[in-house]
């Protein structure tokens, strides 16, 4: 298209590229200037007549938080917006954001809005939902992930694909979406939130990150955004390891549910297979993943502690080392929160 920034052809391309050819794909909207430009470069995909994405269809889902005092209309305009490039159908769904949540008012509205990402695609019939996460909300991903010392996963950021959701603007820029948008002569709505540095998030945005450009590296951007795609990549190999180790370590469940990994073999992988082994056996008995202080002192009970536990984890999980002379010994036990 002539005139179109060079950023328009890649977010085309990357949406192109995530598209559910067969079935209905959302895009989740706030009516900021990342949704929007993301919603434009899958509409080109919709409204196409030939080519591969011919036959995509691409829907729109605006999530209405109800935590500012103009939330109804920035909702109407945005699914105004949609609506005029294209997307069909276009919904609103409200999010249940609890003021009460012990993790804070931003993971209270994340949660909320997964919420209303999933009852959409079960209302809709949709298979997909395309996220409009850019290079920047990586990068402040990454800095979020070294404050909290969480490891390679974290460090990793925000995956371009995890179950049915997809983020295709992962290598595009904020400055990006705002040139998609002006070309398109959208209207976008920033969120005062973004700038408010109660909120972490915030606080890395418009304090720690011109902080890092301005006395470290003007290309600490890149950096960090080339630090979670090495990350990403390492942390996949060793889960993917871990995954086909799991099977060997694990033997048949008892009628109680519990768990067992065979002690010797566990403790002969390295420690970055061996937490990762432990921790899907955390799943595998219906816990949350566990807290890296957790995790650690499970695998003290792999790696000689003198206690044999238990170790609480989170979820009601409990771990111990088979005490001698009992059907145990030798074995790691992995108690459900019903064992």
């Amino acid at each position: 298209m002539p005139g179109a920034p060079s950023a328009l052809h890649s977010a085309r391309k990357a949406a192109g590229d995530m598209l559910d050819q067969q079935g209905l794909t959302l895009v989740a909207c706030s009516g900021g200037a990342d949704s929007l430009a993301l919603a434009a470069a899958a509409a080109w995909h919709h409204q196409r007549t030939s080519g591969p994405s011919a036959t995509a269809r691409v829907g729109g889902i605006v999530v209405d938080h109800h935590l500012h005092p103009d939330s109804v209309e920035i909702s109407g305009r945005a699914v105004s917006q949609l609506k005029d490039l294209g997307l069909d159908p276009v919904r609103i769904y409200p999010a249940t954001v609890r003021s009460d949540s012990p993790l804070g008012p931003e993971a209270a509205a994340r949660t909320g809005r997964y919420q209303a990402f999933r009852e959409a695609m079960q209302d809709l019939g949709a298979t997909r939902i395309m996220l409009a996460h850019t290079k920047d909300d990586q990068v402040e991903q990454v800095l979020l992930g070294l404050a909290r010392g969480s490891g390679t996963r974290s460090l990793a950021g925000i995956p371009a694909a995890r179950g049915p959701f997809r983020r295709p603007l992962l290598d595009l820029s904020r400055a990006d979406t705002e040139s998609i948008c002006r070309h398109h002569g959208l209207d976008w709505w920033d969120d005062p939130a973004n700038a408010d540095p109660r909120y972490l998030r915030s606080k890395i945005r418009t304090q720690v990150l011109p902080y890092l450009e301005r006395e470290l590296s003007g290309s600490i951007r890149e950096s960090l955004a080339r630090t979670a795609k090495i990350a990403a990549a390492d942390a996949d190999y060793l889960e993917s390891q871990a995954k086909d180790v799991f099977p060997a370590l694990l033997e048949d469940p008892d009628h109680t549910g519990a768990l067992r990994l065979k002690l010797k073999a566990l403790r002969a992988e390295p420690p970055a297979i061996r937490r990762r082994v432990i921790a899907l056996a955390v799943a595998a008995a219906g816990g949350p993943n566990p807290s890296f202080e957790r995790l650690s002192a499970t695998e003290k009970l792999v790696t000689g502690s003198r206690s044999a536990g238990p170790v609480e984890l989170e979820g009601h999980i409990r771990v111990h080392r088979g005490a001698r002379q009992s059907p145990d010994y030798g074995k790691l036990v992995i108690v459900p929160p019903s064992g």
